[in-house]
């Protein structure tokens, strides 16, 4: 249909005409009016009754979709939303508020609304009004996104003084030549010496960024590189928010000492024993001979699962 309307909400349309009303003399007649020249007309029918506003019985289900991306969570995104809301409501003031939303968390999962309760002092409720319908989606959860590729993920490797220059110039391009976008972090910004002759270009210094901006994170060797980074509480709490929000990290020699300082316990680590592990996303190795292919194979790996949720997350200060 084609009309004078030039304005309104979604206008998309690029109009030929010249005339923005009816009649004109510079349309040609167009558009036609319903009734001349063969335009469309409505077919008549004889109505008889109350006209009336309703909407129709389906907009009275405000549950069931909720109800349904609960369902399709993992247990760890499930762990989130209570969180998240416990988080909110125990900002309320008015505990009636609280109660009322719990109620209606209630309609949608018990579970849910058990455990938000529980977190912001109301009582729970005692029984669900409704059943969980059960239905789920595995489309609705991050858990069951592709993890095939490491293409545009963004990698932080921490960097300072005294870094191992080949660790850091070794993995940079294994992981650039999967897609990966690496950037190196230090303490100020412009460029860090590296053990030996050389330096690295820094893109950000540490506290002007943040974990959340990283999909992992890499720390290099060199024992002067480390002994900066573990004085400097940004790069520790860089690294212990990286391992709580379950985020791929690679460790190599000295920058090993970064995860004990960050108090990352119950993941298996590199020692003169075992030169390379991976446990649960966290990729270390021992300095023998550089950094191994296998080394890198695993943190390529780690990094496109994108997230390891069942690490010990309990006593990680972030």
């Amino acid at each position: 249909m084609r009309n004078h309307q030039r304005d309104g909400y979604h206008q998309m349309a690029v109009h030929q005409g010249q005339a923005a009303y009816h009649p004109n003399s510079l349309g040609g007649g167009c558009p036609v009016l319903a009734g001349e020249g063969g335009a469309f007309t409505h077919y008549q029918e004889y109505v008889d009754g109350g006209k009336i506003r309703r909407r129709s019985p389906s907009f009275g289900d405000h549950y069931s979709q909720a109800t349904l991306f609960w369902n399709s969570m993992a247990y760890w995104e499930k762990e989130h939303i209570v969180a998240a809301f416990r988080f909110e409501l125990g900002k309320v003031a008015h505990r009636h508020i609280r109660e009322g939303v719990v109620e209606h968390l209630n309609h949608v999962d018990h579970e849910l609304a058990v455990q938000v309760a529980e977190g912001v002092g109301v009582a729970p409720p005692a029984a669900a009004p409704v059943t969980n319908h059960g239905r789920s989606s595995p489309a609705l959860s991050q858990a069951n996104q592709p993890t095939d590729t490491i293409n545009g993920r963004k990698i932080a490797i921490l960097a300072a003084e005294g870094v191992d220059g080949d660790d850091v110039h070794t993995v940079q391009e294994a992981l650039v030549a999967e897609g990966a976008v690496c950037e190196v972090i230090g303490p100020c910004e412009g460029r860090v010496d590296v053990a030996g002759n050389g330096a690295v270009e820094v893109a950000h210094a540490l506290p002007t960024v943040g974990s959340v901006l990283y999909d992992a994170v890499v720390l290099p060797g060199g024992k002067e590189s480390l002994g900066h980074l573990i004085a400097d509480g940004d790069a520790v709490h860089f690294v212990a928010d990286a391992f709580k929000h379950g985020k791929a990290i690679g460790a190599l020699g000295e920058g090993i000492e970064l995860l004990n300082a960050a108090r990352i316990h119950g993941i298996r680590l590199a020692n003169t024993e075992e030169n390379k592990v991976a446990d649960r996303g966290v990729v270390t190795q021992t300095m023998a001979d550089g950094v191994s292919d296998d080394f890198l194979d695993a943190l390529i790996q780690a990094v496109s699962a994108h997230r390891h949720w069942s690490r010990p997350f309990a006593g990680i200060a972030a």
